[in-house]
């Protein structure tokens, strides 16, 4: 995969560059497994801001996505399609029985390649099974957290993880963020790494691409009143001299903490802070 360039014709193409759609072979998706979306714009039930800097952006459908795959089917690639939801490509595949589904697409696939899922089939590309069937080593995506949910972790474009040990009911995982952490090795995984892997490479590259995405713009706290912010107020001179950074509910933004899920600690043999500190 590549990533386009433009000819600049404008100051804003200068920098900007796309992804190219090399992979995708189709432009219409199946009505069958689409649903309408409401735009919700970071707001709550009681139309409360609680995702700032969220609004507007162009209407899109949600594509019906299935991250529990039954086991024991044999799937051909239909098409691979782009996702407006997603940063990864989607792939439309059909059952032996005449099914059709959308799942996350990997770097292996293309129109009309087969997969399959199940406990005791081969260790091939984009095949699911469970942990405990994949050999170490092995790089997987769609990983599920509880054996039979789903697919909860590793979904974004170009992201996998790998398969360290097995032992004792658990597998170890490295996972995209350098966090290793322990999964029942019940729970099923993909083969692979997710598609679009050029995506984190992209250059927005113009104010307008991000109001079409959905993307509100962003004004500095030490530009802002003192009563909105505590970067704000002053002079205008020098700003935030002897202050931590703080959101602009004061908590602070650098070394706090903010993870308090105490009962799945003992899943993580290693954070993914250890290695930053010195």
């Amino acid at each position: 995969m590549a990533i386009k360039a433009y000819r600049p014709i404008t100051p804003a193409q200068r920098q900007k560059t796309t992804q190219d759609f090399d992979q995708i072979t189709t432009n219409k998706p199946m009505k069958s497994l689409l649903k309408a979306k409401k735009q919700q714009a970071g707001k709550n039930n009681q139309g409360r801001i609680t995702v700032r800097h969220r609004g507007g952006g162009v209407k899109r459908h949600y594509r019906i996505m299935t991250y529990n795959l039954p086991k024991d089917l044999t799937l051909t690639v239909e098409e691979i399609e782009y996702d407006p939801n997603r940063s990864a490509r989607i792939a439309r595949v059909k059952d032996q029985n005449g099914t059709y589904y959308y799942v996350l697409a990997d770097t292996k696939m293309t129109k009309g390649t087969t997969f399959k899922t199940g406990d005791e089939i081969e260790v091939e590309d984009s095949s699911r099974m469970p942990l405990e069937n994949i050999p170490v080593g092995t790089f997987v995506y769609a990983v599920e957290l509880t054996p039979g949910k789903g697919a909860q972790m590793v979904r974004a474009a170009g992201a996998s993880a790998q398969l360290m040990a097995k032992e004792n009911g658990y597998a170890t995982l490295k996972m995209p963020s350098g966090e290793v952490r322990k999964v029942l090795v019940a729970c099923e995984a993909s083969i692979g790494t997710v598609s679009n892997v050029q995506h984190q490479n992209i250059k927005i590259g113009a104010a307008g691409r991000r109001r079409r995405k959905g993307i509100r713009p962003t004004v500095r706290g030490v530009v802002m009143n003192a009563t909105d912010h505590p970067h704000g107020g002053g002079d205008g001179g020098r700003h935030g001299s002897g202050k931590a950074p703080r959101t602009p509910w004061g908590q602070l933004t650098l070394g706090y903490r903010t993870r308090h899920n105490k009962k799945t600690n003992k899943m993580i043999v290693r954070s993914r802070h250890e290695g930053k500190r010195k």
